[in-house]
């Protein structure tokens, strides 16, 4: 037997390692494919409960995949017709977040699953199973975009406005249609957060050396956050089956949790921090949500949604401030319990300020809701007699980032003093003389 040259004695862990950790386009596409899946199903499932299987001209795999690709960060437009001296208008922004988190959980499960076991890889190396990742991602969007395209005929009814309607070729229809290039990008965009966060919050993901000295300040915030978001949902789904369970109207809960669960929890999240919120909802349409948040926004002129405000008409919404102090102080805790024990306590209240600014910055772009509808003919008016509605809801971002960091920097102070008691990591325990 000859004696290996200590060149081939280095490259036999080297090919170890990488059966180890496979990077090939074969697990690429079986995480991309496990994302699909779980967002299809969740919507899918969303908008059956919701009534859309009943949607004419067999319009519900399109439906399907219009709501995936708006949950994936994609755009999808409106568009309506009605006639030569009829016009419709129509916009629609809104994010179905519960979508949206399934397949997040699903494609950083798969980008994470190769890289387990590891302490340190190459930058070029996670470049590249990124990228694998990312052209099985966009082809897969382009896919979805070609299909997400509909038109409905929308039915004035048996009254004047109808007759006229149909007298005049200004029977109403409407439709949707995927912006593809706009999706591409936002769809890009959206699953580079997701696999930067999904690296940030995971300890047994490899960092490149250079980034090594970063993680001790970066990973305990970014876990602590996405627990604290994922808390919420929890919370949310437990109340939402006891709603359903309790109260009736169980397809119409089951829609809200399966399209717009997180859309709402971390709405209530941030009014519990003493955000403000302002819109309005008019028309026949309006937002899946609790009762009070709808008598509030549904008035003439812009509402200011927020503590005060819905306490007016129910006083146990002051219950969301209670449960924003406790699990933001709990995710403080948890911070500063997987950090060091070298990190001062002045160091965990920054920490925390940085990481729950920018938790609340990403709940405030991406909770907000854009919507409107209408019908004129020869513009003046509404045709449809009731057709024409618009919801929006935006936050007030300069107060909310200002509470973020007194919040933070408060919990983050009390969580390093309350982490003091446990074991961490670097701690060294006087033993007997």
């Amino acid at each position: 037997m000859s004696e290996q040259t200590p060149h081939r004695r280095a490259a036999a862990p080297r090919a170890e390692q990488g059966r180890r950790a496979p990077h090939g386009w074969p697990h690429a596409l079986v995480a991309v494919l496990a994302s699909l899946v779980a967002m299809a199903v969740v919507a899918g499932l969303g908008l059956w409960a919701a009534g859309a299987a009943d949607l004419p001209g067999g319009a519900f795999p399109s439906v399907v995949a219009a709501v995936v690709v708006m949950a994936a960060g994609g755009s999808v437009g409106l568009s309506g017709d009605a006639g030569a001296i009829a016009e419709t208008n129509a916009g629609l922004s809104v994010l179905p977040l519960s979508v949206s988190l399934a397949g997040a959980l699903a494609i950083a499960a798969g980008f994470l699953r190769p890289l387990r076991h590891r302490a340190v890889a190459g930058t070029k190396e996670l470049a590249g199973w990124a990228a694998r990742i990312a052209v099985l991602w966009l082809l897969l969007l382009l896919g979805l975009g070609l299909l997400a395209r509909h038109r409905f005929a929308i039915g004035l009814g048996n009254n004047p406005a109808g007759d006229i309607g149909d007298a005049l070729d200004a029977s109403p229809k409407v439709g949707f249609e995927t912006d593809v290039p706009l999706t591409l990008v936002f769809g890009l965009l959206w699953l580079a957060g997701v696999l930067v966060v999904a690296v940030l919050v995971s300890r047994r993901a490899p960092l490149p050396g250079r980034l090594l000295r970063f993680q001790e300040s970066v990973r305990p915030a970014a876990f602590a956050m996405v627990v604290l978001l994922l808390s919420y949902v929890a919370l949310g789904l437990v109340a939402g089956l006891v709603v359903a369970v309790t109260r009736g109207h169980a397809a119409a809960t089951f829609a809200v949790l399966l399209l717009g669960l997180p859309n709402l929890v971390w709405l209530a999240f941030t009014l519990g921090l003493g955000v403000s919120w302002e819109g309005r909802v008019d028309g026949p349409f309006g937002l899946p949500m609790p009762q009070v948040l709808s008598e509030v926004l549904r008035t003439p002129a812009d509402s200011t949604l927020s503590l005060s405000t819905l306490a007016d008409h129910d006083g146990r919404v002051w219950w969301l401030l209670v449960v924003a102090a406790a699990l933001t102080l709990g995710a403080a805790f948890l911070m500063a319990a997987r950090s060091p024990a070298r990190v001062r306590v002045w160091q965990h209240a920054v920490h925390m300020a940085v990481a729950l600014t920018l938790t609340v910055l990403a709940v405030c772009l991406l909770a907000g809701v854009s919507a409107h509808y209408g019908l004129s003919l020869l513009g003046i008016g509404d045709l449809g007699g009731g057709l024409s509605g618009l919801v929006e809801l935006r936050p007030q971002l300069g107060r909310a980032l200002v509470l973020a960091v007194a919040w933070g920097l408060v919990s983050g102070l009390l969580g390093g003093v309350f982490a003091r008691r446990v074991h961490r990591r670097g701690k060294v325990e006087a033993g007997p003389a």
